[in-house]
């Protein structure tokens, strides 16, 4: 078992060094410095708020079940941060590329792709279109966090899976 975990943090370490290193631009700067606030409390909370207070019919719902996922997402993040206490990448790979002011509690798993996941995945439910521009939008969010040194691959996709996994849930409970 210890051989197929080395083989996976192998794997895993050289995908985030391809992102964090390889793809370093100028414009991905700026556009991931963007894109992962998405994910963060106050940009979350208030899309969140904002459709549920201020939104009619199905898109006001789609905002309530967006702030519930939302809440409940984040209880499995703060239990996993504290069972599994994973260094950030930028504390443990040298040459690591990392933001002004990089976090320091634990990395696993990303409480900014759990977020944008969970509030997005209702107005996914709400609408095609809709759709289609939140997913790669929040899969962006998530992408952002592994350039911006932030998290390994693992991270984001277990933030991914409980913020959908969340949000189904919610959606779910709803129907």
């Amino acid at each position: 078992m210890s051989r197929m975990v080395t083989w996976l943090q192998a794997r895993e370490r050289r995908m985030f060094c391809w992102v964090n290193q390889r793809m370093q631009h100028g414009v991905l700067d700026r556009l991931f410095g963007t894109l992962t606030h998405l994910g963060g409390a106050t940009a979350s909370i208030m899309i969140a708020l904002c459709f549920a207070i201020f939104a009619q019919g199905s898109w006001r719902l789609a905002g309530i079940q967006s702030c519930i996922a939302l809440a409940a997402s984040h209880i499995p993040v703060a239990i996993m941060k504290r069972k599994y206490p994973r260094l950030r990448p930028y504390l443990v790979l040298p040459d690591t590329n990392t933001c002004k002011n990089p976090l320091t509690d634990h990395s696993f798993p990303s409480g900014h792709t759990t977020a944008v996941f969970s509030v997005a995945l209702p107005f996914m439910f709400l609408s095609p279109w809709a759709a289609t521009a939140l997913l790669p939008l929040a899969s962006l969010v998530g992408l952002s966090r592994i350039y911006l040194g932030l998290h390994y691959p693992s991270d984001c996709m277990a933030g991914a899976f409980i913020g959908t996994v969340t949000a189904l849930g919610t959606v779910a409970f709803f129907g």
